[in-house]
């Protein structure tokens, strides 16, 4: 595989007939046993449950290996895949060590809180495995270079768990916008409703005996165990990810990334409020970016622009000609006076996906990257972790985009990169 393979090879490469097909994961379609890639899913909560179910749906998939720090989510996840495959086969851990030490195991998934992604993944790409990885791509902007390095020195394959990318909306928005008929986009508003829940104390405690508490900090700092910080909550920490922005910044950036690729961010000046209770994520959070002949907005409450209050996420492009508000499923083009829903004249012009899950698939067997490839996604990425950097720092920052440190900023630097916990620097970072 060409480590240098990007989105851009992948649109000009992939088989126009695609157009306008989507992969229906129900058809019943079978596979041969010898060309089925071997998949073994890592973390087993929701997120967790919902890669169980739609890999191991797809006919030539093979789901061999559960794992989660939690024993008792093995268990309930094992007892899923035995009703959609009662033959399977799958063994269940509570380290995923083990799957990695397994050569018969072609890929795995990775669904467990955010500050394990880029180990867990990173070791996988040492042992020879192609690997999908649940948003947000890293805990850190550091870990998406360390991933990059180990992705290309290895010759891995790699898709991030962006699923609305694969949607027809998200590829229409971007051929219209690319196609020039809205004039020069100046300005992009992004936004995502919602307040972190309330964390009103924690009940420090015993941990489960189902539970291995250690492995499940990893490589975050060792806290005693809180049933509030654990599983679901865990994104409303700052210890072990970033909150709302952090939780849902990709999945509609991601629309802006795939139709403009913005480039050469020079400032970050983010504004907001904490969570009040015990958890430490924003409240709320206003991000102002200033990239080369770009601005991008980031909100908490949609902006004050026509189609805006009825979304509770949305992009918003602002071009010289017109403008085009979207979220995930639709979107409204402001354009010579009329509100339109499509503008026919623009051609079809990118291959839509088989469906994201199958395009990992896909990939794995071409040895070609996926759509959310690695490369595609740490840039997207990126704006996320400097937006709240500048958030805890409650300041602007200037940003080098050649040295992608911050300018004459060791405090902000210092803050691109958290050291690993001694007994879990399992990398050796």
């Amino acid at each position: 595989m060409d480590p240098t393979f990007n989105r851009r090879d992948f649109i000009r490469l992939s088989a126009i007939s695609t157009l306008g097909f989507a992969f229906l994961p129900f058809s019943g379609l079978q596979a041969a046993p010898s060309d089925r890639v071997r998949i073994a899913i890592i973390g087993l909560g929701g997120m967790g449950l919902s890669h169980l179910n739609w890999f191991a749906n797809l006919p030539d998939v093979e789901v061999v290996a559960l794992c989660d720090v939690d024993s008792n989510r093995a268990k309930d996840a094992l007892k899923k895949l035995n009703k959609i495959h009662p033959d399977n086969k799958a063994v269940t851990y509570t380290d995923f060590r083990h799957i990695l030490d397994r050569p018969d195991i072609d890929a795995i998934t990775i669904a467990t809180p955010d500050h394990w992604h880029a180990q867990i993944a990173i070791l996988a790409f040492q042992s020879g495995k192609d690997v999908y990885g649940e948003k947000p791509l890293s805990y850190s902007f550091k870990e998406g270079q360390m991933m990059l390095d180990a992705l290309e020195e290895q010759g891995r394959i790699f898709q991030l768990g962006t699923q609305i990318h694969a949607g027809d909306n998200y590829h229409r928005v971007a051929e219209i916008i690319q196609s020039g008929e809205l004039g020069k986009i100046k300005s992009v508003r992004l936004w995502k409703t919602g307040e972190p829940p309330i964390i009103k104390r924690l009940n420090f405690q015993t941990p489960p005996k189902s539970l291995n508490w250690d492995m499940w900090l990893g490589p975050a700092p060792y806290s005693e165990y809180a049933p509030e910080k654990c599983h679901v909550n865990y994104r409303y920490f700052m210890e072990y990810s970033g909150g709302v922005f952090q939780d849902f910044w990709c999945h509609i950036a991601d629309v802006l990334y795939m139709s403009l690729e913005p480039n050469k961010l020079n400032r970050i000046s983010a504004t907001g409020q904490r969570s009040p209770g015990m958890g430490d994520t924003a409240a709320w959070m206003n991000v102002d970016y200033e990239f080369k002949n770009l601005d991008v907005h980031w909100t908490s409450t949609p902006p004050n622009i026509p189609g805006a209050e009825r979304r509770h996420i949305g992009a918003c492009f602002e071009g010289t000609k017109g403008s085009l508000i979207c979220d995930y499923n639709s979107m409204e083009i402001y354009f010579n006076g009329k509100i339109l829903n499509d503008i026919p004249e623009v051609a079809l012009s990118i291959p839509r996906s088989p469906g994201h899950q199958q395009n990992f698939i896909d990939s794995i067997k071409s040895r070609k990257q996926p759509e959310s490839n690695l490369e595609y996604v740490r840039e997207m990425t990126m704006p996320m972790h400097l937006g709240l950097i500048s958030f805890q720092l409650g300041r602007p920052l200037e940003w080098n985009h050649r040295k992608e440190l911050f300018q004459k900023d060791d405090e902000a630097n210092g803050l691109l990169w958290r050291p690993y916990r001694d007994k879990w620097n399992l990398i050796g970072a």
